[in-house]
């Protein structure tokens, strides 16, 4: 779904739109969408690079992101597994293969891929996007915690971290707070469930545990500014 209008400087929009992994994210001059699954690809009007995670149903669906390049001309950046499903769906020019440790602009906007403890998936990876002005955003796909991202919060410093809470298997509320903890952002958002159960254990949780990290709890289908 698109977020109707940039953000002012310094601030980055993003908006919530299946039960999954799905995010618009939206800088002062790009929009970015990640795992665009479980959703109407007409609701994209204007996308400058499509994200994908891994080659799960719920994050990957082919049509959708074809349905999203064809109409908005965007780039597609994919993990390995999912790179091979897009081939021949995707144009050539317009799909990049990344690993953990690749780097990639979509015009100011930076993103770096990192690595992600999801064992079910073939290939799975996790995205750090950083705005022009500098706003790091920490799309972790559906991973699990593992200790490799107290470096990335350390090195990166993300303003905000997105983590699972649920579906994904051995997911919880419980750990999406042990991913927030070792992030250390400014906002922790939980996301990857049904329902609103889970994310409001999270938010208690997080209080109790880490009451330095703000929780923002997003409702589906609503953009919200950060940090």
């Amino acid at each position: 779904m698109s977020i109707e209008h940039a953000p002012e400087r310094g601030r980055v929009a993003v908006l919530w739109f299946n039960d999954y992994a799905g995010m618009t994210i939206r800088t002062p001059e790009r929009t970015l969408v990640v795992d665009p699954a479980d959703v109407d690809p007409n609701a994209f009007t204007s996308v400058d690079a499509v994200l994908i995670t891994h080659e799960h149903y719920d994050h990957l669906d082919t049509s959708i992101v074809q349905a999203i390049q064809r109409r908005t001309g965007c780039l597609v950046v994919a993990d390995p597994t999912s790179f091979r499903a897009l081939g021949g769906v995707v144009p050539k020019d317009k799909l990049i293969m990344v690993r953990p440790g690749s780097e990639l602009n979509v015009g100011n906007v930076k993103v770096r891929v990192e690595g992600c403890n999801h064992p079910p998936a073939s290939t799975p990876v996790t995205y750090l996007i950083t705005s022009e002005d500098g706003v790091c955003i920490y799309h972790t796909a559906d991973s699990l915690p593992f200790p490799d991202m107290r470096r990335i919060g350390q090195d990166y410093k993300p303003h905000v971290v997105f983590c699972t809470v649920g579906i994904a298997p051995g997911a919880s509320p419980e750990a999406g707070v042990e991913i927030a903890k070792l992030i250390q952002p400014q906002i922790a958002v939980p996301y990857h469930t049904r329902g609103t159960s889970n994310l409001q254990t999270f938010a208690s949780i997080l209080s109790r545990e880490a009451p330095n990290i703000r929780c923002l709890v997003m409702e589906r289908g609503k953009a919200y500014t950060v940090p």
